[in-house]
């Protein structure tokens, strides 16, 4: 698990053919590799990727398979040798969760419609699948790129956020124009409720949250 505060930018370094239509990517980076181990999670533009290789020091690197799956589903599928990626590492169960709780599996994939300034913020609307929208709400949570953002308005196919100049400045966002494609991940507890509500109706175990379901609990 993550929590959608980028620590670093680095760059894709390599990339290689892999089997079964994989591919194996190597990462350099400023991050501090030095505590991390074969076998951790470290986020890519918020795909969550197993580091098979490391080499820690003033310029780190790591290797993660990606699998085909991954490939078609994220923006990873599209990635080139000097591409700019957000990184971060998994949480530990000690950190504080300065964004939200982000799992890495990337849900669709959407792209930069527009931009503009309001203020000191940066407001960017990405369009999206329409059957994303369903797990967006306003003042929701969701990740961009592995970027934790906080959900300003949202529609059928589109979602807008707003960009503080710290989260431009230190994130590949910052970097992105209109048109660039983005990894997105709703938020994975609207999915396991939504799940858990339809499973009780095919079942015939719960009817559902209604009114009447909401006056007996005492919500009404």
């Amino acid at each position: 698990m993550f929590t959608g505060i980028v620590e670093a930018i680095g760059a894709v370094s390599a990339i290689r053919s892999a089997a079964s239509e994989g591919k194996v990517l190597t990462i350099q980076t400023g991050l501090d590799l030095s505590e991390s181990r074969i076998g951790d999670s470290i986020a890519v533009n918020g795909v969550c990727l197993t580091a098979t290789a490391l080499q820690s020091g003033e310029k780190s690197t790591f290797q993660a398979d990606v699998s085909p799956e991954t490939l078609s589903r994220s923006t990873l599928g599209s990635i080139r040798i000097g591409d700019a990626v957000n990184l971060e590492r998994a949480l530990r169960l000690s950190d504080r969760i300065g964004g939200h709780l982000v799992s890495g599996h990337i849900d669709g994939i959407g792209r930069i419609r527009s931009i503009r300034n309001r203020g000191n913020a940066i407001l960017m609307a990405f369009s999206i699948e329409s059957a994303l929208s369903r797990y967006i709400v306003e003042k929701g949570s969701i990740a961009i790129d592995g970027i934790s953002l906080t959900v300003n308005e949202t529609g059928n196919s589109h979602v807008e956020v707003s960009l503080i100049p710290h989260t431009a400045k230190m994130t590949t966002l910052g970097l992105k124009r209109i048109g660039a494609a983005v990894n997105i991940e709703t938020d994975v507890i609207g999915k396991y409720v939504e799940r858990l509500l339809l499973k009780s109706r095919e079942t015939g175990s719960h009817p559902g949250i209604d009114k009447d379901f909401l006056a007996r609990s005492g919500f009404l």
